[in-house]
């Protein structure tokens, strides 16, 4: 197991020094130890409470007063890595109202149970609709893991710990006929209540419990899979000097060996009886806790969410004790970058959660508190116009151009010339799919020439109370001068005959700033230039 962890900060100092910093904007308060935050498939986020409860946020940050789910007289929530640990909803919630829960019972036994939702409230679940799925005898009260996901494949994945007391005594992650310290990989669609899918990598071999997906874990306390690559990533809490995150692509079909109790990320532990480094899957990387304040990884997700660019594709994640926050992305030759990108001590980060959207969300263990994770660079996209072309930003997939609120036909690269004067928007879509739009922007052009106009100026722009018009005209012309708002209603108007070289003052009155057009209308035709009004 190659160390990586060294060598990326060494060779991505720069990356470092430029890393995209985070921040933690507060949410929603008024929590008892949240251990999870899921979403549902829709805009509310399901907060769980160590103790047995579930709660719910809706889109605006309120926290619903009705519990969804309380199981706490079923809950064994003590010592302090016992509880309600994990919640899940089935991928097909919308139709079958189905979720699943990982909390330690009252006997100190882990149990993944599913339960349904009230047929007659969506924020309330039915008490008595548990189902037991799945229950693992726990030695000792720590490292009981908790976290569920179902994996792009539909399938449930449930991640153990390695049945807790220090340095896996029994060796029990090594051991494959034991659940402890394993990933799982089950199917709760077919079978009572369960079935094994038929490519899970140890499927016909009597050694190995055919539900273990991935051997050799401590304590996966949480893991994540990518919603646009499906590659599942997890963060292992190591035992007394180092944390790992771990990385399972996809399409690897699964059958890894993390090296637990072997190794302690990349550092040996206890070797006794186990194969050379080289047979073990290595983590991304890891982080030790000498000279500094670690203690745990707490794995979170890879950002797919649409307002922090650039976060796109970088895997977040942060240490509960310390309270700083990493992000892993790829380096574009096979191997990772690694940069801190915020730090909030005394923050105990507990959990990570995603919303529908893939925004991110952290819960702060004490305080109660849920954060969105937010950063400084939210996207604008800048509209300028030179002559009668607008241009927008380039390096996006796809454009639309909008004229008053409609689209403009066939208008889909980043510039278009425009021959009407009006308000425009330009709509853009990123590799990802997320979509963003402008502001206002209010296009001019002349909109016919009027022959006898050898020069039109206007000044001060911005103006405050008067405008100045200066013509230079080679034949007399009499001229319509009109000042329109945006929506092209006619707030002032005034007529002139203009001769030669003349300047002609006008007064709109009092009149809102913003923006505005100076149309001139003659037997000729009519021109029109925006002019801006400043505040008093």
């Amino acid at each position: 197991m190659k160390s990586l962890y060294t060598i990326l900060v060494l060779c991505c100092l720069t990356t470092l020094l430029n890393a995209q910093d985070i921040d933690l904007e507060q949410f929603a308060s008024g929590f008892s130890n949240p251990v999870d935050i899921v979403n549902a498939g829709d805009e509310r986020l399901f907060i769980v409470e160590r103790a047995g409860r579930i709660k719910i946020i809706d889109g605006a940050g309120n926290v619903q007063s009705t519990l969804f789910l309380n199981i706490t007289s079923d809950v064994n929530a003590s010592p302090n890595e016992r509880g309600l640990l994990g919640l899940e909803f089935h991928p097909d919630y919308a139709n079958n109202g189905y979720f699943f829960v990982n909390y330690t019972d009252n006997n100190g036994d882990t149990r993944v149970s599913r339960f349904s939702v009230s047929s007659t409230d969506p924020n309330v679940a039915d008490p008595n609709s548990e189902v037991l799925i799945m229950e693992i005898a726990q030695p000792y009260w720590n490292h009981n893991a908790g976290d569920l996901a179902f994996g792009p494949d539909g399938y449930l994945y449930i991640g153990s710990g390695d049945g807790g007391d220090g340095g896996d005594p029994g060796n029990r992650a090594q051991n494959p006929q034991n659940l402890l310290g394993k990933m799982l990989r089950i199917d709760v669609d077919n079978g009572t209540p369960y079935s094994i899918p038929a490519d899970n990598p140890f499927v016909g071999n009597a050694d190995v419990l055919d539900e273990i997906w991935a051997i050799g874990l401590r304590n996966p306390w949480r893991y994540s899979f990518d919603r646009e690559t499906g590659d599942l990533w997890m963060g292992d809490v190591g035992q007394g000097q180092w944390e790992e995150i771990d990385m399972e692509p996809a399409n690897s079909g699964g059958g890894f060996n993390y090296g637990w109790r072997c190794y302690e990320g990349d550092a040996a532990f206890n070797t006794n009886g186990c194969a050379s480094a080289s047979e073990y899957q290595g983590p991304v990387l890891d982080y030790n806790h000498s000279g500094f304040t670690h203690c745990s990884v707490t794995g979170g997700f890879v950002y797919r969410g649409c307002a922090y660019p650039d976060l796109i594709g970088h895997y977040i994640y942060a240490d509960y004790c310390s309270g700083r926050f990493w992000s892993i992305n790829p380096d574009g030759n096979g191997g990772w970058n690694d940069q801190e990108v915020g730090s909030f001590p005394g923050y105990d980060i507990s959990t990570f959660g995603e919303d529908m959207n893939g925004e991110l969300y952290v819960a702060r263990l004490s305080q109660g508190r849920i954060y969105k994770i937010t950063t400084d660079a939210a996207v604008s996209i800048d509209i300028e116009q030179v002559g009668d072309v607008l241009t927008g930003p380039e390096g996006y997939a796809s454009y639309q151009w909008y004229l008053n609120g409609d689209p403009v036909a066939d208008a889909n690269t980043n510039s278009i010339d425009i021959t009407e004067s009006g308000t425009y928007t330009l709509e853009v879509t990123n590799a990802s799919g997320c979509l963003f739009t402008s502001a206002d922007f209010v296009g001019t052009v002349d909109v016919e020439n009027i022959a006898t106009l050898d020069a039109f100026d206007i000044s001060p722009i911005p103006f405050s109370e008067v405008l100045t018009l200066s013509f230079d005209t080679n034949a007399p012309t009499a001229l319509q001068i009109q000042l329109l708002n945006i929506e092209g209603k006619v707030i002032y108007s005034k007529e002139v005959n203009i001769s030669g070289q003349e300047n002609v003052s006008i007064r709109p009155g009092d009149i809102a700033a913003g923006v505005y057009f100076v149309q001139l209308n003659s037997e000729e035709g009519s021109l029109a230039r925006r002019v801006v009004k400043q505040g008093k």
